[in-house]
């Protein structure tokens, strides 16, 4: 599925699992099916259905905060890659979009950079990070 036809739902739980959340059955005293958000073993939440409990993972399309932290996951991962990728999603037209590094880098490119939004940035993560799933 093409990243820029995914909901925001579908995004934030497709980046949640790359960045290592996890949902599995947990136990609760008083509902029987219990399901709990991890990351890194530790229980994040937990909710009566599978499906509500990925929805209290970070919010990447939406939330400032939490698109900047995927944004800087896909950057340690590869920073060029993540460059062109934001460039594409923000459909900069810089001088003939080779992408180089002069293109990219440049005040312009900088600056419209500066000024992408939440869903923009989490498109662009995952656009960097899924071909690397098995390596994260």
């Amino acid at each position: 599925m093409s990243v820029k036809v995914m909901t925001d739902q579908q995004l934030n739980r497709e980046l949640a699992e790359l960045m290592g959340y996890i949902v599995t059955e947990g136990e609760h005293d008083l509902w029987p099916e219990w399901y709990e958000l991890k990351k890194n073993g530790v229980v994040q939440s937990g909710d009566l259905d599978k499906d509500w409990a990925w929805g209290n993972a970070p919010d990447y399309c939406s939330d400032p905060v939490a698109s900047l932290e995927v944004q800087a996951a896909a950057i340690k991962a590869n920073d060029r890659q993540y460059a062109i990728n934001l460039a594409k999603r923000l459909e900069w037209d810089g001088d003939d979009l080779e992408y180089s590094d002069n293109d990219v880098f440049s005040y312009t490119g900088v600056t419209v950079f500066m000024l992408s939004n939440p869903r923009q940035r989490a498109e662009a993560a995952y656009m960097t990070l899924l071909p690397l799933r098995e390596d994260i």
